[in-house]
């Protein structure tokens, strides 16, 4: 079964390796979709795959770098998109 959410975390998420992070882990994970930067300080992620493995995600990005300080995020579910055959680092703002 495959779900795509979408995650916006706040903290320290910029400036820190947290999109390459992502897509190391999104990866790794088998999970496809899209990370980038917001202008707020926030960064969006939309991730799709199997449940346990966007659970997975969360907690990896939570616990896989001292640099990454993730104070809060949100979470919705999306429809998901079934041409997408990969997880990527979108440009938006960027430091």
């Amino acid at each position: 079964m495959m779900e795509r959410r979408q995650y916006r975390f706040y903290g320290r998420v910029q400036g820190v390796g947290f999109r390459y992070r992502a897509q190391y882990t999104a990866s790794r994970l088998g999970l496809t979709g899209w990370v980038m930067n917001e202008y707020d300080g926030s960064v969006l992620l939309e991730a799709q795959g199997e449940p346990e493995a966007l659970e997975r995600l969360v907690h990896d990005l939570r616990t896989s770098s001292r640099w990454i300080m993730i104070e809060n995020f949100t979470c919705r579910e999306c429809p998901v998109d079934p041409e997408e055959r990969s997880f990527r680092v979108r440009g938006g703002y960027d430091y």
